[in-house]
């Protein structure tokens, strides 16, 4: 994006689509069905999770900033229950992504040796341990880069003393079973985005898990999911009784809703992976080609320099 597109964005944002006092430039308004109103409330997760392992790819719904700084203005004066559809959307998400975490946790139970009750709670305990270091260094190098020397100094204390606690949790957890199944990567489900997690795992690796965006983002799905639920939840059903004429509308864009969730990833998923295998091969044949083409002209080059050769030898006899 350049930096008059930025500029554009920016105004676009803040003085919605009448910035120019042109009122019929955009003949889509935000109360459109086309337009997404989770977009307008700021947690579609589209955009949310754009270029992270999980990206969802374009919404179906039209995102546009002054779109959304004309729904705040219009906000102001009146209702339009975006807040409900936004809880839905984020409700029907999140349950598939649930979903998508449990068959993880299911395929790991079938396929890591089950430990004894004892065991699994050390584990469980080095864990633990292991996220809150991940968790606090990530806080740790964010305050750093925000200029924040002494927060960030105290978090590395805590984190030295965890460390420690960890240590001690290692032991504990290595001298209670065997050496050789001791050595067998034991892998988690993180509870917030579905990734795996494994015992072993160095601080590093589960500082980048913990502060990468992937997770951020669906940490900030699930809170603006938990914030609507309480303002929102209790606003939709005094909706369904009061019967009030707003019901009417509500229902009208409930019947054109299009929401992504944990399946439709897991099928975008396969679907990038079959043309990955796809693009794999054509370039395999490409070079198969490539190569076949190849040895053919050098072949060609040496018949053609055999007959140039048998040539000279027939005029040097004469």
């Amino acid at each position: 994006m350049t930096a008059t597109d930025q500029m554009r964005a920016m105004l676009d944002q803040l003085m919605g689509t009448g910035r120019n006092g042109e009122t019929d430039r955009y003949t889509l308004k935000f109360n459109d069905n086309k337009v997404c109103k989770s977009f307008l409330l700021g947690c579609c997760p589209h955009e949310i999770l754009a270029s992270t392992r999980m990206d969802l790819g374009e919404c179906p719904k039209v995102h546009d900033l002054a779109l959304r700084a004309d729904y705040e203005k219009a906000a102001k004066s009146k209702d339009y229950f975006y807040d409900i559809e936004a809880m839905e959307h984020l409700q029907a998400f999140i349950a598939d992504c649930d979903r998508r975490t449990d068959a993880a946790k299911k395929r790991l139970a079938e396929t890591q040796e089950e430990l004894t009750a004892e065991v699994a709670q050390k584990a469980n305990v080095v864990h633990q341990l292991a996220e809150e270091i991940g968790k606090k260094l990530a806080k740790a190098e964010a305050l750093g880069e925000a200029g924040e020397v002494e927060e960030s100094m105290k978090l590395m204390e805590e984190i030295d003393e965890l460390r420690a606690k960890k240590v001690r949790a290692e032991h504990e957890y290595r001298s209670s079973m065997p050496a050789s199944t001791y050595q067998q990567q034991k892998l988690r489900v993180c509870e917030v985005c579905s990734a795996y997690l494994g015992i072993h795992d160095n601080d590093v690796r589960l500082a980048d898990h913990f502060g990468g965006k992937l997770h951020l983002g669906f940490m900030a799905i699930r809170e603006k999911l938990t914030e609507l639920e309480k303002t929102a939840g209790p606003r939709k059903a005094d909706l369904r009784r009061s019967g009030r004429s707003g019901e009417r509308e509500y229902e009208e864009r409930s019947r054109s809703r299009y929401y992504v969730g944990g399946r439709e990833l897991d099928r975008r998923s396969r679907v990038h992976r079959s043309r990955s295998r796809e693009r794999a091969n054509k370039s395999s044949r490409r070079s198969s080609r490539s190569r076949s083409r190849s040895r053919s002209r050098t072949s060609s080059r040496r018949r053609s320099y055999s007959r140039e050769r048998d040539r000279e030898r027939e005029r040097s006899r004469r």
